[in-house]
């Protein structure tokens, strides 16, 4: 069993920034897909943002240009840098581990809440 954990959530005002972390217990250089999802009040969870392999990055149209996906892999730290956030941002932010491409399994952090007040 990986555990996930999620930190650095917390209030900032719009145009403010945050900086997410993300660590499991499994070297985050070996971990095949590593991602960042959120939920909105009464929304569905949606990805934020992934990397993949350490070499790909993936973001949704609502975060491009604002966010930035990073892994740290000497300390073993997913982030996700978060400027310039708006009210829309708002929500539970998770971590998502998919250590190898050929297992669909992954495993979920408790998530780290976020709130942009106006």
């Amino acid at each position: 069993q990986v555990q996930v954990t999620e930190s650095g959530g917390g209030l900032v005002q719009s145009g403010g920034s945050l900086r997410l972390s993300c660590t499991a217990t499994l070297s985050v250089y070996s971990i095949w897909n590593m991602g960042w999802y959120r939920q909105a009040p009464g929304k569905q969870r949606e990805l934020v943002a992934r990397s993949i392999n350490d070499a790909e990055t993936d973001y949704a149209d609502s975060v491009k240009g604002r966010f930035t996906i990073s892994r740290d892999n000497a300390n073993s730290i997913l982030y996700l840098q978060m400027n310039d956030l708006n009210v829309n941002d708002t929500g539970l932010y998770y971590c998502n581990v998919r250590p190898n491409s050929w297992s669909q399994r992954s495993y979920w952090g408790q998530g780290t809440p976020v709130t942009v007040s106006s």
